[in-house]
């Protein structure tokens, strides 16, 4: 008996200190992007992979753009599509969270998700598409190093340059190029209001870019965007 408790022991301390060297791993990489930017992101390799499924030589479009070289406009127009309160909260905001668990619960399915500017940068950063509690726990502890490491600019900064905008475009120089021929710091105040509207399903916006529905919401986040308090 004492040998099994003693095996036990040996297998949780294992596993335990496994853990914290995994969770080091993320953080090591979050304190190294404080001041360096990330080449690419787990989401970004995922599209690239399944873009050279049907060509071998396919390659992503994305361009580093430094924060002060993006148009507020999108900044703010990102914000009021995104993270409204992404200025005040520390990674999670539990009253969005409220309102779309019972959204869901009304629809019965899952229609609205909540989720912060910088929960889906840890996800973009590190993390798969599944939907599991272990990946949204993940998620939650690379929230808060992201929070705890990294100030509200450099966060948003990371994100503009990461967010998919299209098939195999990535990023807010690139979007501003490929939807405008303009560069990032260009776009007016329509453009960025059109281009936040497209994040939640930009490939479907890039295919579909006069619906109806995208022109209303544009138009939705253009009249708001004075409104966004930018970090």
């Amino acid at each position: 008996m004492a040998s099994l408790w003693k095996a036990f022991c040996y297998t949780l301390g294992v596993m335990f200190i496994g853990l914290l060297l995994y969770q080091g791993w993320f953080a090591a990489h979050i304190w190294y992007w404080v001041g360096h930017n990330p080449e690419s992101t787990s989401f970004m390799r995922a599209s690239l992979e399944r873009l050279r499924e049907k060509n071998p030589h396919a390659i992503l479009k994305q361009r580093w753009t430094s924060y002060g070289r993006i148009s507020n406009a999108l900044k703010r127009a990102v914000i009021v599509a995104e993270d409204a309160k992404f200025s005040e909260h520390d990674g999670f905001d539990w009253e969005g969270i409220q309102k779309a668990m019972e959204k869901n619960q009304r629809r019965g399915r899952v229609v609205a998700g909540g989720s912060t500017i910088t929960q889906q940068l840890a996800k973009n950063l590190f993390l798969s598409g599944e939907r599991t509690l272990w990946r949204k726990g993940e998620e939650a502890v690379i929230t808060s190093m992201l929070e705890m490491l990294m100030t509200k600019e450099r966060i948003l900064e990371i994100y503009l340059n990461v967010a998919e905008w299209g098939d195999g475009v990535f990023g807010a120089e690139a979007a501003a190029r490929h939807y405008y021929n303009v560069s990032a710091a260009s776009l007016n105040a329509e453009q960025a209001a059109r281009l936040a509207a497209m994040l939640p399903r930009p490939l479907y916006y890039e295919r579909n870019r006069d619906s109806p529905f995208l022109r209303r919401y544009s138009d939705t986040i253009r009249a708001r965007m004075p409104s966004a308090e930018l970090p």
